[in-house]
Order: structure tokens, then C-alpha cells, then sequence
């Protein structure tokens, strides 16, 4: 991948709205599907994860959309940490900096995302033409404080140029429960997650997040 003209070294401060599906993904589902990487293979520890389709409306790279899926938490160098194995975004600015940052694995794709008065969100996500992720989610109840303070394991780790990166980004902002009207993607593109049930749906709003500089493990 070329570098663009935006070279935006960590940290990062960022701003936005977003929904996230909670799962508890079959380790199977994850060896099938997932795209793990070889150090994800090796360092498997427990399927709790989910789906994160985020819109930046801040950032140093500027504004930027993202999908990504994490599939489980890993143990790696005794240090238990979640880890991303897909993930899309918006621009090719963040695709870049995101994989000198921090190694997230960032390819680019199209979002299409568009938000009724009533708070439903629709979601498409395409590549080379062709649609690979929609969504319809729709917020219900009383809006919430959040906080990843409270998270015990706030952390993810990547790899990049050899290099096991780990990085503990912190956000805060509301958050509200959500239903999930439908989703389905694409397997060749990223996991099937219509085959799994959510645990949770949840809706992100105002948040502000800071991306930290990477820790060489």
C-alpha cells in the first residue's frame, strides 16, 4: 500500500458515533471465517468478541468510516489482549496509517450509511462493486454513560513488520441498547455473521477516543 499524502503519526484523537454487536463466537466459526492471522492461530484463548462498524467524524486523517471484526481475546507473551482480523475503512488515509500506527490490518471499502429520524441506521458496505455487509439497527431506551475505564481488558494486539504492537485506546461518550433488524455479509469478504446470534446490540454516540502509541511487545 502506497503512503498518502496524510501522514499521521499516533496518537490519535478521535470523535463519532457507531454500533457495536456483541458475540460469543465458536472457535470453529472463528478458524473457518475469521481471517485469523498465524499469531491469532497460535495465541486463541477465548471467543468473546464482536462487530464494530464505526463513523469517525473527527480524526487526525480527517473524517472516515470502518467495519471491523474481532474474534476472539488471545494470549500473547502472557498478556491477554482482543485483536482484529478484518477490518474496513473509508479512506485510504486511515487504511495507511493504521497499519504503521498500530498493524490493524485496514483495507479499503465504500459505506454507504444513512440514518432515519426515528435513530434506525441503515448500513451498506461494498467493494469492487459489489454490496458485502448491510445492517439495520434500531437504538431503543434511555441513553446511558460509557466509559472504557471500567474495561479490564481494554487492549488489542496486532502484528506488523514482524512486530507484535499492543495498544490500549480509551473511549468515552453514551451509549443506548439497540435491535438488529437484520445483517448479513458476504464470506469472502468478511465472516458470515448472520450465523451467529448477537448478545447484545449497542449504540455509540458522542464519543471521544484517544489511540495511544503502540507498545513493542
Amino acid at each position: 500500500m502506497q503512503p498518502p499524502s496524510l501522514i499521521a503519526p499516533a496518537p490519535w484523537s478521535l470523535t463519532g458515533n457507531g454500533i457495536v454487536w456483541l458475540y460469543k463466537i465458536p472457535k470453529a466459526f472463528s478458524y473457518n471465517f475469521g481471517f485469523l492471522a498465524d499469531f491469532q492461530q497460535n495465541s486463541y484463548e477465548a471467543g468473546m468478541g464482536g462487530v464494530l462498524l464505526m463513523n469517525y467524524e473527527t480524526a487526525e486523517v480527517g473524517p472516515y468510516q470502518e467495519l471491523l471484526f474481532i474474534p476472539a481475546l488471545f494470549k500473547v507473551k502472557e498478556k491477554l489482549a482482543f485483536s482484529i482480523s478484518k477490518i474496513y475503512v473509508s479512506t485510504h488515509e486511515s487504511a495507511w496509517n493504521g497499519r504503521e500506527n498500530w498493524g490493524i490490518p485496514k483495507e479499503l471499502a465504500n459505506f454507504n450509511i444513512l440514518t432515519q429520524p426515528d435513530g434506525t441506521t441503515h448500513v451498506q458496505v461494498s467493494r469492487d462493486g459489489q454490496t458485502f455487509f448491510t445492517a439495520q439497527v434500531k437504538p431503543w431506551g434511555p441513553r446511558f454513560p460509557f466509559t472504557t475505564k471500567v474495561l479490564p481488558m481494554n487492549r488489542i494486539v496486532q502484528q506488523h513488520q514482524g512486530k507484535l504492537l499492543l495498544t490500549q485506546p480509551e473511549a468515552s461518550g453514551h451509549a443506548q441498547l439497540a435491535s438488529t433488524e437484520n445483517i448479513s455479509s458476504e464470506a469472502h469478504f468478511f465472516p458470515p455473521v448472520q450465523q451467529l446470534k448477537p448478545l447484545a446490540t449497542v449504540a455509540l454516540n458522542d464519543f471521544k477516543m484517544m489511540f495511544p502509541v503502540a507498545e513493542v511487545l
